[in-house]
């Protein structure tokens, strides 16, 4: 379930969470503080939730690798992203994450095109951008797992080095993250667009303490 933000914890205090004794996670004027900086890089919806109930599994990685031209040809997806074991280590480093909502309207959203790069682009800037003003704001274990798959370049250098390694992530689904059971953990809607001149949503995420 997503953490109300009645029941966050105050940076000063040290509280009870699932059983265990979690200070310096963030306070209700911090989260607010978030949002703000979240809606003024162009998410729509910012939730906050417990590490715990983001969902991993083997299936993910398997479309990835069978029906995505992207993969072994990407620094952010598989096989160069964080295979799943590694990812369920690190989430268990974090106790809170941020998922942040995108609305698109994009006809061709299922083809590469100019417009959809765009989009792409900006919502992986967006995504970074305000990791590192998390980072600023305190929360240095702060990491960004961007929407879709990274756009920065027309044509990825991988295997050769990435000419934007401080914006490289990988992306939620790379990391074998699913995103569907995620959503329902949460409480949010899960739906498809079935038409082409539907809004549609993309999902980022940001390991936060």
């Amino acid at each position: 379930m997503a953490v109300r933000v009645e029941d966050l914890i105050d940076l000063r205090d040290v509280r009870q969470v699932r059983g265990k004794q979690s200070p310096n996670l963030i306070s209700q004027d911090s989260f607010r503080q978030i949002e703000i900086l979240a809606k003024e890089l162009g998410f729509r919806e910012v939730h906050l939730s417990q590490a715990s109930d983001i969902v991993t599994a083997r299936w993910v990685r398997l479309k990835c690798r069978y029906g995505c031209a992207k993969y072994n040809t990407s620094w952010c997806c598989p096989p160069a992203a964080p295979n799943l074991q590694m990812t369920r280590d690190i989430l268990s480093e974090y106790e809170l994450a941020i998922l942040l909502v995108s609305e698109n309207t994009n006809e061709h959203f299922y083809r590469n095109s100019p417009s959809k790069r765009r989009i792409q682009i900006k919502q992986w800037k967006s995504t970074i951008a305000l990791e590192r003003k998390l980072f600023l704001m305190g929360y240095y274990k702060a990491f960004g797992l961007p929407a879709d798959t990274c756009a920065l370049c027309k044509e990825c250098a991988y295997p050769k080095q990435c000419k934007f390694p401080n914006e490289k992530r990988p992306t939620m689904e790379a990391c074998g993250i699913d995103v569907f059971q995620t959503l329902k953990n949460l409480d949010l809607s899960t739906g498809l667009v079935r038409k082409v001149q539907d809004c549609f949503y993309s999902y980022s995420l940001i390991l936060l303490a």
